[in-house]
């Protein structure tokens, strides 16, 4: 039994080190909205990835642990207007993908390097666009304050992971993407839309986590 509220940072931090289900390594297939397009993923498993890394950055906020989301702006190429974590393709000198998602952070939402605490990660998730992403799960120290790079990113926000983690708020969608019937998970948090990847990586938090 934990000491910690249920939805503390620390809390959090001891459940991303001891995640319930398949070693990471081997469970991408078992999480998500992969499980909800078995055939599809099966497709996107056989082609050429590129691989990515995005930041899933839980503020220490107390009892309360709150998420930080971006925006991104409707200019850029891929998952324009949408709402994402910041992240982006593991450059040659990137290190590791915590490094390459720690850089992504600094470089879209000015976060540093110093209050972020990578704790572990989550199990690949195959984006049909062509990415093979790994989430790093990451608990950051309050007091940080944030630079929008304005070509990148519209806007950032905060979410509360009660509310993330309550699975009466995952609801099941689907639409015809290049000409196949695709299901996907969206999170409806006041005006915003949490959708797609994001949701997806939301909802294997909650698997392998908090169900």
């Amino acid at each position: 039994m934990s000491e910690f509220p249920l939805y503390s940072a620390d809390e959090f931090r001891r459940r991303a080190l001891n995640q319930s289900g398949s070693p990471v390594e081997l469970a991408w297939r078992d999480h998500g909205d992969h499980v909800l397009n078995p055939e599809t993923i099966l497709q996107v498993e056989g082609q050429s990835l590129r691989d990515a890394a995005v930041l899933v950055p839980v503020v220490d906020d107390g009892d309360d642990a709150k998420v930080i989301f971006t925006l991104r702006t409707s200019t850029l190429r891929k998952h324009s207007g949408q709402i994402a974590f910041p992240g982006g393709t593991i450059d040659p000198e990137d290190a590791s993908p915590e490094m390459a998602a720690m850089r992504e952070a600094g470089e879209e939402i000015g976060l540093a390097n110093i209050f972020i605490e990578p704790v572990a990660r989550l199990p690949h998730y195959l984006a049909a666009t062509g990415f093979r992403i790994t989430p790093i799960l990451a608990v950051v120290k309050p007091g940080f304050e944030l630079a929008l790079n304005p070509t990148e990113v519209e806007d950032a926000f905060e979410v509360p992971l009660s509310f993330l983690m309550n699975p009466e708020h995952h609801v099941t969608d689907s639409m015809v993407w290049q000409g196949i019937q695709r299901r996907f998970y969206r999170v409806p948090y006041g005006s915003r839309m949490i959708w797609g990847i994001t949701a997806g990586i939301v909802r294997t938090v909650y698997e392998r986590l908090y169900s």
